[in-house]
């Protein structure tokens, strides 16, 4: 209050005021000058004629309003200490109020930096990749984990979207992922927070590192492509079962449940290894995808026209196969600008159908942009994000000043991501088959429910009671009625499969 009272009395002592003109009084009694504004004379009632005798003294009162005028340069100056001088005692009255009347802040400020933060993880157990109210997805477990590191501020704790966090890609229901981006401001004042955030996270999902990106980086529309893995027993392309077709045409459709599958069929299906003929209708099969295609039968039936539908696919290729825990195995890799809802899962899955049957390829052809159909989505255990690309944004970069920002790459963490892929994706899809036989269930589901596809026939011929008719229901397995697609309470999306 002292430097207060020193601010004001310096402002007092200059006598002037911005509302009027002040006029210097002689000193008081305690020797303090007064400062008080100059009252106008009355006009005495006896005035004299001559108006020489109305001015004022030139060495008199004239004089003083004169050396006293305030100049434009004074009166900023008086504002400018007017104005310090409330903010100065705002700021104390602040100060003097009882802790608990105000907000503290429990931990100082750091600057938050736009980064890609790179990650990977096994979906098993989780609703996806995007957070969601009341479910256990991905970006929650990895936003908690960042909150308790310190990557997020108390402050941004309670809404990501405070962070501008964006993923390149969804995921769907228990999908993996080998390689995964989100941008976001991160606060990475600390060099182990990376170590920081692994360590408030299950070990089912790892954070590999970071990247600083320019600000306007957004890790979904900077995007170029995306690659995705798909990992399938071969002993799906066996022939149709025969126990399977009696129960489809012998059994009322509400009536029907799967049969189980008997030890020797399983060891049966476990000694299965595909032909070189077989291999070859499948790389075939795989490489028509090949392109820009109209996908409208490949996703949800919901929010998707002949406008939305069009995607472009760079490469579709088939592995050789691998045995794995005496099960035969291939890897599909699919690379693409972007996917609809189950895009990828719908493409492997009417491509095994066809196979177990042997239905000429030119269906595939048919199916582009033809009527709406039920194409059958393949078990999303078996599908994993491999990596969201960025070759544009690189070679933007790459011309930048070097440090500046870096390289939205992979390569760093390659053998870290490849050690965790093998341990917590690979070995968790053959393991979960192996013990649920998920894959052998959607086998026999297709096979004892085949209404809906009746289209995949060698004649390649669509029937019409297999075409989707929006708002007409269907019978549907269990005896309850639906529409014959059963994702078609899902939005059209990218990137979600």
């Amino acid at each position: 209050m002292d430097k207060l009272r020193t601010i004001a009395g310096s402002i007092a002592s200059s006598g002037r005021r911005i509302s009027g003109i002040l006029v210097a009084q002689p000193a008081n009694a305690a020797g303090e000058a007064s400062a008080q504004p100059a009252e106008p004379e009355a006009a005495p009632t006896n005035a004299p004629a001559d108006p020489k005798a109305a001015e004022p003294n030139a060495g008199g009162e004239g004089k003083k309003r004169k050396e006293h005028a305030q100049t434009s340069k004074e009166r900023r100056e008086y504002a400018r200490k007017r104005i310090m001088v409330r903010n100065q005692e705002r700021k104390q009255e602040e100060e003097e109020k009882q802790p608990g009347d105000r907000p503290e802040r429990t931990e100082p400020r750091l600057p938050k930096r736009k980064v890609a933060l790179m990650l990977g993880f096994c979906g098993t157990d989780y609703q996806g990749m995007q957070v969601n109210p009341n479910a256990r997805t991905i970006e929650g477990e990895l936003f908690k984990a960042m909150c308790a590191a310190g990557a997020v501020s108390a402050d941004n704790s309670t809404d990501q979207s405070k962070v501008n966090l964006q993923r390149a890609a969804r995921t769907d229901k228990g999908v993996h992922a080998a390689g995964q981006v989100v941008s976001l401001k991160m606060i990475i004042e600390d060099p182990e927070i990376v170590q920081k955030i692994n360590a408030h996270l299950p070990d089912q999902i790892r954070v590999w590192g970071y990247t600083r990106v320019m600000r306007s980086f957004n890790s979904k529309t900077m995007c170029d492509s995306r690659v995705y893995e798909y990992l399938l027993p071969t002993y799906v392309f066996m022939p149709p079962s025969e126990e399977c077709a009696r129960i489809a045409d012998t059994v009322d459709f509400a009536e029907r449940s799967l049969p189980e599958t008997s030890d020797e069929e399983l060891r049966e299906k476990r000694a299965f290894r595909a032909s070189p003929e077989l291999l070859q209708y499948v790389r075939d099969a795989f490489g028509v995808y090949k392109g820009t295609h109209d996908f409208r039968n490949f996703t949800v039936t919901k929010g998707c026209t002949a406008n939305n539908s069009k995607r472009f696919i760079h490469h579709f290729s088939v592995s050789d196969p691998m045995v794995i825990q005496g099960s035969e195995w291939l890897s599909l890799k699919v690379k693409g600008q972007s996917f609809m809802l189950h895009q990828i899962r719908k493409m492997v899955g009417l491509i095994i159908l066809m196979a177990r049957s042997n239905v000429p390829l030119k269906l595939i052809d048919i199916l582009f942009g033809s009527a709406r159909v039920n194409v059958p989505k393949a078990p999303g255990l078996g599908l994993l994000l491999e990596a969201p690309m960025f070759d544009g944004y690189n070679r933007r970069t790459s011309l930048q000043k070097e440090g500046t920002n870096g390289q939205v790459s992979f390569e760093p963490y390659r053998k870290e991501i490849d050690a965790f892929r093998q341990k917590y994706i690979y070995d968790n899809i053959v393991n979960t088959e192996v013990s649920e036989r998920v894959f052998d269930e959607w086998v026999k589901h297709t096979e004892v429910y085949p209404e809906q596809y009746r289209y995949i026939n060698k004649d390649c011929v669509i029937p019409e009671s297999t075409i989707v008719v929006p708002g007409v229901s269907q019978p549907r397995p269990g005896g309850t009625a639906g529409n014959q697609s059963a994702d078609s309470d899902s939005e059209v999306d990218n990137d979600d499969n």
